[in-house]
């Protein structure tokens, strides 16, 4: 009997030959790791195959070339956006980190719009944390804009759009099921915010790991970013956080002008108070969204202060605000941007972009 060699035994012969590296401890190839995650947002892995492969894949532990390769296949797929203004950037974490903090980066996707920045904010439901952005401004009344034209308009009129990733990585469908029954951080955690559909150039990534800081900065150079602020928290106790901590020190791998700096930033550079990572600790959708609208009215804590902290560094990152002074933190220009940041949190200009946004959910039919 002759045996098939059509594409599904072209698969299972891949996935057996991978797996069996995987399990030997082998690393896979920028173009074997390509290949792999093609297939899989192809949706030619079944879902007992696809876990296998991930948990493999994490327990033997990721590597650069395995990240880049996944990143290229999954860009290959996704759907942009164009013509949106130039200056874009994005601000996310990872997840993974297992901390369950309030949602920073969304908080300081609205301090930004309301310091004149334009923000495109990729991001996606919990799939491996308690609490989404997607989940958050759900809650908040938040419209998640689908139609290009939309977006474009948002970024333009309320200097903010936030883009949920099923809508632009339709082939991620074929993971998201196994992510959440896995339980686990997987190498997705680090793709989804190298994936930005809007091709933004400038970008601020909490990462769960510092081992990460510089893989994820050198792909984004590698595909053309401008800069970019690769960040990760130590909350002490060997956890790190993905984002600016209060908790402890901070390591950073920076982009910018084609230089890349590893550097150390702590809360009191800052002009801020330390606190321990219990201190923004969040929780549900629900409980998430009314702690980010107090916050956008002005209430005081240690996450109104986190939210400083990592929109002060942004403002550089969007080129807003330089704090780099020979190849050093300037704690002067840092300390300028808190109180920038500070200021639209104090006056009501951040909580009139979450308005404003949520006039658009208003003015048009679900």
């Amino acid at each position: 009997m002759e045996h098939s060699s059509g594409p599904s035994s072209r698969v299972a012969g891949s996935f057996r030959t991978v797996m069996k590296d995987l399990l030997a401890g082998h690393d896979l190839s920028h173009d074997a790791a390509e290949c792999v995650f093609g297939q899989i947002m192809d949706g030619q892995f079944s879902d007992i195959r696809l876990s296998s492969f991930l948990t493999a894949l994490h327990m033997k532990g990721e590597t650069p070339d395995e990240l880049r390769g996944a990143v290229r296949a999954i860009r290959a797929r996704m759907i942009g956006v164009a013509d949106l203004p130039d200056g874009c950037i994005d601000v996310c974490g990872t997840g993974g980190d297992g901390l369950g903090t309030f949602n920073v980066s969304t908080a300081v996707a609205f301090v930004l719009a309301a310091l004149g920045v334009p923000v495109v904010k990729h991001g996606n439901r919990a799939l491996s944390s308690r609490s989404g952005a997607t989940d958050v401004l759900q809650e908040l009344g938040v419209l998640i804009p689908t139609e290009h034209d939309d977006i474009r308009t948002q970024v333009l009129t309320r200097r903010v759009a936030f883009l949920a990733a099923p809508n632009h990585h339709p082939a991620l469908r074929h993971v998201g099921g196994v992510r959440r029954e896995l339980g686990f951080r997987t190498i997705f955690n680090l793709v989804g915010p190298l994936c930005n559909p809007g091709a933004v150039r400038r970008q601020m990534i909490g990462v769960f790991d510092p081992r990460w800081l510089r893989p994820i900065v050198q792909t984004l150079h590698d595909e053309g970013s401008h800069c970019v602020w690769s960040v990760s928290g130590n909350c002490g106790d060997g956890r790190w956080v993905d984002e600016l901590t209060l908790a402890g020190e901070n390591r950073i791998c920076a982009l910018d002008g084609g230089v890349v700096r590893d550097l150390v930033l702590t809360p009191t550079d800052a002009g801020l108070s330390c606190a321990p990572i219990e201190a923004i600790a969040g929780g549900s959708p629900e409980h998430n969204a009314r702690a980010l609208a107090a916050l956008l009215q002005g209430a005081d804590g240690a996450y109104r202060d986190t939210v400083l902290f990592n929109a002060a560094v942004a403002l550089h990152v969007a080129g807003r605000g330089n704090i780099i002074r020979d190849d050093r933190i300037d704690i002067v220009a840092l300390r300028a941007n808190v109180a920038l940041a500070a200021n639209v949190l104090d006056n009501g200009a951040a909580h009139a972009v979450l308005h404003s946004v949520r006039e658009d959910r208003a003015d048009r039919p679900e």
